[in-house]
């Protein structure tokens, strides 16, 4: 498709959500272990715009202007010389490299092992709302943390899009689960798995909870700092928020692990499965069409949506 022009969210410097433009852009062209996916849907994350504004450039140094959103389900529109796994108009999804242009866009490309079937039981909106969320859940609870069956895991905004992933694996895997969220969501977290749900607002989880086996920080702040007392002699504190204080952890006798998820489509088949076998379902707050990327972004940044915030682009 060189030469072809398509619709895409763009920005040309670091800010707030004013940044945000929606222009013709070319069409990225793939390489031979790549494919060019038709975007359906695009999942709206904090990293898009902590990005945006320049949380990580120092991490991350992108040579602007930035097509933002690494979350997207979508059809195969071609494939690379090498790629024999996909097919055009396979329903596919995906967590893309986030060194790479991002989803915000009608097109993107994106290397095979980072790519899925789609599941089929569920449209391709909420297909878009599952792999950045569910690939940083196990994650950051079976491949930092180790959770085992037996043992109990507290996790925190847990009617978040990370959140309401995590509970519901967590409870899959044989976990006592506890989680913490507002008084408006406790039903909605307990309907996904949880044996124990506190309300935040009006209660102190640390005068709660003692002797649990491991913390899942999606919050940070005095939340994290709160957590560590918690914890049993030896229990794990993982953060994917920012990294926990390790002198802390050392004076609780606890773990403290840092979480940054990264692509890994055969991760993501395993979670697909789960969700065609009915024991996995995303939570989607709010759709927005593609144009309106910013309203979506500064809803996001309100830290209070339950689930996942969805971009329909096609």
């Amino acid at each position: 498709m060189r030469g072809y022009l398509m619709n895409a969210i763009r920005f040309h410097s670091y800010g707030d959500s004013s940044v945000l433009k929606y222009e013709s852009v070319p069409i990225p062209e793939i390489g031979p272990g790549e494919v060019l996916i038709k975007v359906h849907a695009a999942g709206v994350n904090p990293v898009d715009w902590k990005i945006r504004e320049g949380y990580l450039k120092s991490f991350l140094p992108y040579q602007l202007p930035l097509i933002p959103g690494w979350d997207v389900a979508g059809t195969i529109a071609s494939v690379g010389a090498l790629v024999t796994r996909f097919k055009a108009s396979d329903q596919v999804f995906s967590r893309p490299e986030i060194a790479r242009n991002g989803a915000y866009a009608e097109y993107i490309a994106v290397r095979t092992d980072e790519v899925a079937p789609a599941p089929h039981s569920i449209t391709l909106e909420h297909a878009a709302g599952i792999p950045l969320a569910a690939l940083t859940a196990w994650m950051a609870l079976f491949e930092t943390s180790d959770l085992r069956a037996g043992q109990t895991v507290l996790i925190h905004a847990a009617s978040g899009g990370v959140g309401t992933f995590a509970v519901q694996l967590a409870k899959l895997a044989g976990a006592r689960v506890i989680g913490t969220t507002s008084s408006r969501n406790i039903d909605l977290v307990k309907s996904l798995g949880a044996d124990e749900v506190i309300d935040y607002r009006s209660q102190d989880f640390s005068a709660r909870v003692k002797d649990v086996d491991l913390v899942f920080d999606t919050v940070g702040g005095d939340t994290q700092t709160k957590s560590f007392g918690v914890l049993r002699k030896g229990g794990v504190l993982v953060s994917i928020v920012s990294p926990p204080d390790a002198s802390e952890a050392q004076q609780h006798g606890v773990i403290a692990k840092h979480a940054f998820v990264i692509p890994n489509g055969a991760r993501l088949q395993e979670i697909a499965g789960l969700v065609e076998a009915g024991k996995l379902k995303v939570i989607i707050e709010k759709e927005f069409p593609l144009s309106e990327a910013k309203a979506a972004q500064d809803l996001n940044q309100t830290g209070r949506t339950r689930g996942k915030i969805i971009l329909r682009v096609a």
